[in-house]
């Protein structure tokens, strides 16, 4: 009998230190993955070459810090305020970021989407002034390359031989608006939002950053007798609460993107897309060994 006890007594001290292991391992997967990295499937081919459906890649969150909010909340698609730990970098021109897609059901409101990931490249930052000229993404003061030149190109011949519409191009960007007659020729210059940028506030910017300015507010931009209303409030101007960004696929022929959904706000950035870890060929389902561990640039 003694003996007996004694077995079942190990057994229990074994199962018991088995379940702590793995609520130590479960808590600690849970801890990095809200503060250090998470991983995602690419499920399309906007931003080919650089990534290709199949790619699982690695995402470092300590770019912009982890984010900290009410999962439940979101899930229930409730409003929630996000917070973020302390960052260790920034983000940077051409950085590739994984956020949640701001405009998950109509392209006039945004929207946090908890479950709706996108992969794009920032080819434009808080504080820049982004346009496009002949295809051809530019920042005011910034002579680097921005996105997929090869691809640019591509584009712009494309559109100058009249052929874009028989490849599914669509022309026509953001703001939607027939005083903004932008395309993806010619674009801009829009300026994009830094956090505590004063602004004036005219027609012109209530066509271009309604959506975020009703976003930070949760009241209505109208425009009455040439006055813009906030709410029931006449504004000359306007300070942002958040940072903003213009994000880009690098397939610029077939990329839903800032160019017609307009920008990225911070809070929606899950962090920068740093290696991919698995590849699997999406026709074949074999494992495309040369992408494995390889960097993203």
């Amino acid at each position: 009998m003694q003996r007996r006890r004694s077995w079942i007594n190990r057994i229990v001290n074994k199962l018991f230190g088995l379940i702590i292991l793995f609520l130590g391992l479960f808590a600690l997967w849970l801890f990095l993955q809200v503060t250090t990295f998470t991983t995602f499937r690419i499920p399309t081919d906007s931003m080919e070459p650089a990534l290709l459906p199949g790619d699982c890649i690695l995402v470092n969150k300590w770019v912009m810090g982890g984010r900290v909010f009410n999962l439940w909340k979101a899930l229930n698609k409730k409003e929630v305020k996000i917070y973020r730990l302390p960052s260790l970098s920034k983000i940077k021109r051409n950085d590739i970021l994984v956020f949640n897609f701001p405009y998950p059901k109509h392209w006039d409101s945004i929207g946090f989407d908890v479950m709706k990931y996108y992969v794009k490249r920032c080819v434009a930052l808080p504080g820049d002034t982004f346009e496009i000229k002949n295809a051809r993404y530019r920042v005011h003061g910034c002579s680097a390359s921005l996105g997929n030149l090869k691809a640019q190109k591509s584009l712009l011949r494309l559109l100058n031989a009249g052929r874009a519409k028989y490849y599914g191009v669509v022309e026509r960007t953001f703001p939607h608006d027939s005083l903004v007659n932008w395309n993806i020729k010619d674009f801009g210059p829009l300026y994009i939002p830094a956090k505590g940028d004063y602004m004036h506030i005219g027609p012109l910017q209530k066509i271009l950053y309604k959506n975020i300015i009703e976003w930070e507010q949760k009241k209505k931009l109208s425009l009455v007798d040439n006055e813009v209303l906030l709410g029931d409030s006449v504004i000359t101007r306007y300070r942002f609460k958040e940072n903003y960004y213009f994000v880009a696929g690098d397939k610029v022929e077939n990329s839903r993107d800032s160019r017609y959904w307009g920008l990225l706000p911070e809070p929606f950035i899950v962090g920068k897309a740093v290696r991919i870890w698995k590849s699997v060929d999406k026709e074949t389902g074999g494992i495309r060994w040369n992408r494995i561990l390889k960097g993203i640039s």
